[in-house]
């Protein structure tokens, strides 16, 4: 089933083997409660706890594919939701530092991925702000619809060289950008297709 999601994902236009490959590793129907295991390798978003969603696995692959993560990239995850993501980020050799809005989402996340023998920095808090403390960072990767004010402060938690990958819109439909930091002041911004994100929560975010 595995493979089967992974050949759906080529035919979408995801080329990057190492993505690919982790998307090909991680067992998403450990996410799912078991009635609904079937659904686990369809490209799809899927309801979970908290009012919240699991990305689509097509997602998943497209905004890791644009972080460029390389062995002992430190990426900061706002959202981390199920911890699917993190899964994949965590394939990828990313160091991932990982914050969640919801406390009960963390906690589940923690104890799944501790479970399969996976290992991140799991925080709760207002992810709309980063989390300076930790960075700077290689990488930023927001798995919610964010408002424009979200990107100013999360650019600032970037190393030079480092990207931001943010979904920025309204609450029905985000644009996906990646905001490269080429240098201490000069940027470089790139926009990709249109996608439907849970909104981002927090005081950069949309309403709590």
């Amino acid at each position: 089933m595995r493979r089967s999601l992974v050949r759906v994902l080529k035919d979408k236009g995801i080329t990057n083997e190492k993505v690919l490959a982790a998307i090909g590793t991680v067992p998403r129907h450990v996410f799912f409660d078991e009635i609904f295991d079937s659904h686990a390798y369809q490209d799809k978003a899927f309801p979970i706890a908290e009012g919240q969603t699991i990305s689509q696995p097509y997602t998943v692959a497209f905004q890791s594919d644009l972080l460029e993560i390389t062995p002992g990239s430190k990426i900061l995850e706002v959202g981390t939701g199920s911890g699917y993501q993190c899964c994949v980020l965590l394939e990828l050799g990313a160091e991932v530092i990982t914050i969640e809005y919801k406390e009960k989402l963390s906690l589940l996340a923690r104890q799944t991925l501790g479970q399969m023998g996976y290992h991140a920095h799991f925080l709760v808090g207002d992810g709309s702000q980063g989390y300076p403390q930790l960075g700077p960072y290689d990488g930023i990767i927001v798995t919610a619809g964010a408002p424009i004010q979200a990107i100013d402060p999360l650019v600032k938690q970037l190393k030079v060289g480092g990207k931001l990958i943010i979904p920025v819109g309204d609450l029905q439909t985000q644009k996906m950008l990646r905001i490269s930091k080429v240098s201490k002041t000069e940027i470089v911004r790139e926009e990709y297709n249109n996608f439907s994100f849970v909104p981002l929560l927090g005081d950069n975010g949309w309403t709590n």
